[in-house]
Formats: structure tokens, sequence, C-alpha cells
């Protein structure tokens, strides 16, 4: 076997072994590492009712195809028949089935339990089989620390202890959490005081004496994060047995605090806040007046709960209908309130099988705190032989946190982007300045639990506006431009902001949450202007593909450029990319290849791809070629076998708009493909635009582009 196998394996149930392996893929990943996933063995419980967790999470999370496991009963059978090397054959088939042609696999074993003890020694066997290296998984849940480093001590040693070789480390999970029979959502109280701190991280390390970095290493150490632990409403829903009323927005909202209403009104208004699930009899209306009104006022409460089958009045709910309308589920329960609280706090642990963006964040939360470069280094893989969609995002943060950079958001009283401001200035990916009134900003963070830091710069426009009326004249007097008429201009907060980026006092710009893509890029072409060099404005998407990153353009500016439009937009995208580190191989779109086709559109990419290849003969581009010749090397091999380019195009190039915009879009939607952009190419200062539908890792992502934009301008 060429790969390098990696084996995990817990110390004792309750340690979030799958969370663990799934974040040490995303690790990987992120370090430009090809891995496969293996799980070998099921091992499922009784409340596991749908496909096995770990192939399917790893599958909706990262595209990634493992062979479905083998049952643990057939497992167990071939154990009792004496059949262990026939299994461990079985185990090695379906190891390779998994691998491909990944470099490294990440083999999920099994977690061990004091009623079968058999599975210590299946561990055993299928390390030794894949000839794997053993990474142990432990949590201290209720052990001292002279316990846990015991349980270390004792899994260690059925792989020949501490000192073997192949066994490397232990990576620690779940630091700082709380005692695992306490409740498991927190009332609005106690949430505060719960989670663990940084000093309590290294308290809790320092006290563990197993680990030797010369012999046995700490491979990680994850902090325990109540909001990971967070359900959906549907899940509580489905716990409760509950029949909806109004279903709102059932399967997104999540639940980070629990309120229970035995109190009076005014004494539980202070916990309806964002995440709170209110759990009341139905025949307190006072509840639910207040509930709605906190909805109304834009609290996203995460739901409400009638307990003891009983509903408010009809005209009560009809009351209170505009308040359901804001995506408020409301849901009515069987259980009396004492009842349905003990089934709360009773709610399984692990994430379900369907909650894809649940897990998605527990496995960047594991990644961020892995010594991946460590294991990667072991493996002796070639890093970043592809840059996978994790490497890229990785790389966008990791130098965008160099860069030091100061974007304006000039939507800054919207939800998304207050929450992306604050993420960016937490995690030093940018300077982040919203544009609006302080008060104003700070309330929607407070109603939305948006923790906005102190230093954060919030800038009133009514206050700046007026010292950019003149250097706005200046700019564009020439156009007819009045001071009257600058003004009324800067009312636009878009129009601000580009001042603001156009005067220096900024390194780049984001918006479009709101505004159109029209509004975004007209001032900046109007203040801004393109740089010295630049015929035009162009675009650019950075398409995360199940494999790579690539790059698409032009999908949002030029209707209908002609060829030396065309060609100037390829040598930007190939710029851009290669700035983005993606290797460049420029294919020019057409609906044809080669010399096989002929007409007006052709003759256009023709000509666009001889005049780029002039103006820049290093780079590798060709074209026409058909988007299946450009992107699949076996269409490649019979379409154009001569082309450089053909069956491994990073950089695509779209004849028009239309042609480019509906690919992208179809790409995205249909292959569920995440995207991020337009990146704007051509102007002399960064400014990009967002989709109105942008989430917020989108605009977190086009913030840290634009700082790194800003970094690599001539103006820096």
């Amino acid at each position: 076997m060429a790969q390098h196998a990696f084996f995990l394996t817990a110390t004792v149930t309750g340690t979030g072994l799958t969370s663990v392996c799934l974040g040490l893929v995303r690790a990987l990943q992120q370090l430009g590492v090809k891995v496969a996933f293996c799980k070998p063995i099921a091992q499922r419980y009784s409340e596991d009712t749908g496909p096995e967790r770990s192939t399917h999470l790893i599958n909706a999370t990262l595209g990634l195809t493992p062979e479905d496991p083998m049952s643990l009963s057939y497992a167990q059978q071939q154990l009792a028949s004496n059949q262990t090397d026939t299994l461990m054959e079985e185990v090695i088939q379906l190891y390779q089935q998994s691998a491909g042609d990944a470099d490294v696999v990440v083999v999920e074993g099994l977690v061990p339990n004091a009623d079968e003890s058999y599975i210590g020694k299946l561990n055993v066997n299928m390390a030794r089989a894949l000839d794997a290296d053993i990474i142990l998984v432990a949590a201290k849940n209720n052990d001292s620390a002279e316990q846990l480093n015991e349980r270390i001590q004792m899994s260690a040693s059925l792989y020949g202890g501490l000192r073997n070789p192949r066994v490397l480390g232990c990576i620690i999970n779940k630091v700082g959490a709380p005692d695992p029979d306490s409740q498991q959502l927190l009332t609005e109280e106690s949430r505060h005081t719960a989670p663990s701190d940084a000093d309590q991280r290294e308290a809790m390390l320092s006290s563990l004496n197993v680990f030797d970095k010369d012999v046995f290493r700490c491979l990680g150490a994850i902090e325990w994060n109540p909001k990971l632990m967070a359900p959906r409403m549907i899940d509580i829903c489905a716990h409760l047995k509950a029949s909806p009323l109004f279903e709102g927005d059932l399967t997104r909202r999540r639940i980070h605090s629990i309120t229970i209403c035995a109190r009076t009104m005014k004494n539980m208004l202070h916990t309806l806040k964002a995440g709170a699930l209110v759990v009341t009899p139905g025949d307190r209306d006072d509840i639910l007046l207040a509930s709605s009104l906190a909805a109304m006022n834009g609290v996203p409460l995460a739901g409400l709960i009638f307990t003891g089958d009983l509903k408010p009045e009809p005209d009560v709910l009809k009351l209170c209908h505009a308040a359901f309308e804001t995506g408020l589920p409301v849901l009515t329960t069987r259980y009396n309130t004492y009842r349905a609280a003990q089934l709360l706090d009773s709610l399984d642990k692990e994430v379900p099988v369907d909650d894809v963006e649940r897990m998605d964040s527990v496995m960047n939360a594991v990644a961020a705190n892995l010594d991946g470069a460590w294991l990667a280094q072991r493996a002796q893989v070639k890093l970043e032989r592809l840059l996978s969609p994790p490497a890229f995002r990785h790389q966008l943060v990791t130098r965008a946190r160099l860069a030091h950079k100061k974007i304006v958001l000039p939507e800054g009283d919207e939800v998304r982007t207050v929450q992306a401001a604050a993420f960016c200035h937490q995690k030093g990916i940018a300077h982040c300045v919203l544009l609006g009134r302080p008060e104003h900003v700070r309330k929607i963070a407070q109603s939305h639990n948006i923790h906005l830091p102190d230093d954060i710069e919030i800038i009133d426009p009514d206050k700046v506006r007026h010292r950019y009326i003149e250097p706005m004249v200046a700019l564009r007097e020439h156009k007819g431009l009045s001071a009257p008429m600058a003004e009324a201009q800067l009312e636009d907060t878009v129009v601000l902001a580009t001042m603001m980026l156009a005067e220096g006092e900024v390194d780049g710009l984001v918006s479009g949450a709101v505004h159109t893509t029209a509004n975004t890029i007209r001032p900046a072409l109007q203040l801004i202007k393109t740089k010295p060099d630049a015929s035009l404005v162009s675009s650019i998407f950075f398409m995360l593909l199940p494999d790579q990153a690539v790059v698409y353009g032009d999908c949002a500016v030029n209707p209908d450029p002609n060829a030396e439009e065309l060609a100037d937009i390829a040598i930007q995208s190939g710029d851009s990319a290669r700035a983005f580190g993606i290797e460049p191989r420029i294919a020019m779109i057409s609906y044809s290849t080669g010399e096989s086709g002929s007409g007006t559109d052709v003759e256009k990419v023709r000509k666009a791809t001889s005049l780029a290849r002039s103006k820049r003969p290093d780079l590798m581009i060709d074209g026409p070629l058909q988007y299946d010749a450009a992107s699949v090397p076996t269409v490649a091999a019979s379409k154009a076998p001569d082309s450089p380019v053909a069956g491994r195009a990073t950089v695509f190039i779209f004849p028009d708009l239309n042609t480019g915009n509906t690919t992208y879009k179809a790409v995205q939607r249909s292959a569920n493909v995440v995207s991020i952009g337009p990146m704007l190419q051509g102007l002399r200062k960064p400014v990009n635009d967002l989709s109105r539908g942008a989430t917020v890792d989108d605009i977190i992502y086009t913030i840290a582009l634009t700082a790194i934009q800003a970094n690599d301008s001539p103006d820096h």
C-alpha cells in the first residue's frame, strides 16, 4: 500500500472519535495533502437508524467517497469462527478501495466498550494489517488527571506502549468541558460560566505526564465549545415528539440556551436572546406575547415550545402572527413542562447524521487545534499537489492575517456583515470598519448574540460625510459634479466607503449583501478607476470544486467583451489565480474545440487566445476549448491531445457574461460547490462584491481575499 495510514482509536467511550477523525482529514486537506477516509467496521448504536454516521458525514462535508464499512456483528462472527486473517484481508480490501490515489488515509477505529472486550483486539489487528501509525483520542470526562494518564497509557500498551515508534501520540478532545452528567443545554443564567478558557486548557495539559515530544506527542488539544453543541429546532421537535403549530425556520434555527418559564414575564425577559428556546405551558399568553415582541424586534429566538398539550386561543395566535412570519418556530408537546425539561437535558450529544452544517463547524474547530503539519511531515507527503478547497480557504485566512489591512464594510448594520466583521476582528483576518450608527450596530449585535469587540471601528456616516464632499468634487468635477450633488451621492454608504478608499483611509471595500453589483461597482469605476495597465475591470469567481479550487472569469461584469477585451480578461484572471496560489492553466471556453468549429463567436475566442499568448507568453493559454475538453482528461485526450491546458485547466475564461454567469450558477447549485466572489480585477484599489444571498462565511472569505489584494496592489 503506497498510502500512509493514520489509525485513530479512542481510549474510552465519549471522546468524540468521529469528530476528531473528520477534523484531522480537514486539517491535512488545509495543508494541501490529498487525503482519503476509511472506516472498516461500523459501530452502530440503538439510536442509529440511518446511514453509517462517519462515512455519510465525510461524504456530505468533504465529498469523499469511502467504501461502506462492514458491520460489527459480521466482524464478531468472523472472530468467533477463528477467521481473523480472512477478516483482515477484507479490511485491507475495503481500505484500498477507499484510499484511491490519496497520499494519506485517515482510518477510524472502534470505540472500546466494557461489554465488548474483543474490540481492543480488533483495533490492534486492523492497525497492524494496515501498517498504520496509531493516534489515540482521549477526553477527560469524569476522570482525574491521574486517571486520564492511566487510560492513555493502558490504551497505548495495546499497541506496544508509549515508546513504540508507531504510536505517535494522543489528541485530547473536549478540554474544559463540563461534567458529562451535567445538563447538555445550558440555561441563560449558567451559559456564561460553563465554557473553558486558555488557562484551564494549559493547566490540564501540564497535568498530563504521558507526553514527550520526542517519543509520545500531544497532537492536539481541542477546547470544548458550547456553540458546537447547539441542536436544531427540528432535532428538538423529533426528540419531544412535538407537533409544529408554525414551522418557521425549523430546520435552521439552533438552540444555545433554554429558558423554562415558571416565573412571571418581567422576571424572564432578560432570557429572551438569540438562540433561546422558550419552554412554557400553552396557557401562558404573557410569555407568548413577550416572545413575539422580541421576535418582531429582531431577536432570533430559537423557538417556542408549548407544553402539556395546551395551545393558546386562536385569537391570541392571530395577534402574534407577524412574529411567526419572522421565522419563529412554534411547537406543542404532550409532555408537561417538568418532563419536557428532563427530556431536553437527555438529548443525544452526537451530531445528527443529517446536520452537515454543525459537523462542518466541528471539523473546523478540531482542525484548528491539531498539529497537522507534523503529521504531514511524518507521512512524508509533498504538500499542495492540488490547491484543495480547504487548503485554499486556509491560505486565504493565513495570508490575510499577515497583511494587517483595514477593510470598510458600508453595510455595517446588516446582521451577516456585523457577524463577519466581529469574527475577522477577533481572528485577526482584517481590521474591519463598519459604517452605521454605533448604537444601532451594537443593538443588532446584542440581539443576535454577536460578541462585538469594544475596539472594533464603527463610523456614523452622518458625522463624517461632510469630509468627503470636497475630495469627491475634485475627482468628478470634470464630469460636472457640484458640491450639492456630491453631498447627495454621499448619502449612499457605498459611495461614502468608496471615497474613504480613494482617500487612502482604508485598504479595501466589501459590499453587496444588500446592494446590487452595479451599486458596488459603479462608484469604484468613477472614483477609484482602473490600474494604469488595465483596459477594463473584470471579475472572477473562485470555484471550490471537490478536489481543487479553480477560477471562472468573467461571470459578473462585462456582457459581451470583444477579442481584445477577452484577452485582457484572460491575462487578469491568470495573474489573479497565481496571486492566490493556483497555478494558471487558462482555457478559453467556446462551443467548439481547436479548429473544429467556425462562426463569429468561435473566431472571437480564437483571436483572443492568440492576442493573450502574444501579450503574455509566460502564461499557459489555449483555446478555443469546450468545457469538457478543458476539464476532463479523457475528453481532452480525444479532442485536444496536444494541448498543454486541455483536461487540466485551472482558469476558465467564458466568451460572454451570459455563458459565464449561467455556467457558474449551474455548477454552484447542481454540484453544491462553494463559490467565492465575484472578485474584481483591474481597479487601482480592491473593491469586491457579494451575492445578496451571501452567508457569513462568504463575507469572511471575501474580506480575506480583499485584504490579500490590498497587500499585493501597486499602491501598497
